[in-house]
């Protein structure tokens, strides 16, 4: 069959999309401050794309104190993610926008976890007799 897995194949490993290699000293994030633009810097996300790229874009509109923030994925082959962040003052950094909104989007995750375990557990409450009696 010519649709086979063929150890030999032309591809790359599929777990180097997502994993790091920290034996080669690969690091999840680098921040490099902008020189040309004020308040400002790019951050080098490894092994990440638009799922984390867009909900962390999001995030950081939100917060009165981002003035600018994008970021792209150069290649769909390139497994990493340049993130630019520019902030209103100089007293905020982009580090600090940047870890906001992360702590903002573990708090929010945190909750949707929350409400959908007590939803469930609500639900099974109000049908566990029903089920069981029709027995």
């Amino acid at each position: 069959n010519s649709f086979q897995h063929h150890p030999t194949m032309n591809a790359p490993e599929r777990a180097l999309s997502f994993l790091l290699d920290e034996d080669a000293g690969e690091v999840k994030v680098t921040y490099t401050t902008d020189t040309k633009v004020s308040n400002a810097g790019t951050f080098r996300f490894n092994k990440e794309d638009h799922t984390v790229g867009n909900l962390l874009r999001m995030q950081l509109l939100r917060d009165p104190s981002v003035k600018f923030t994008g970021y792209y994925h150069p290649h769909p082959l390139v497994h990493y993610l340049n993130f630019k962040i520019q902030t209103n003052s100089s007293t905020v950094a982009p580090v600090e926008v940047l870890s906001s909104a992360i702590e903002d989007l573990s708090n929010e995750t945190d909750h949707l976890i929350t409400a959908f375990t007590d939803a469930i557990d609500d639900w099974k409450k109000e049908n566990e007799s029903g089920v069981m009696g029709q027995f």
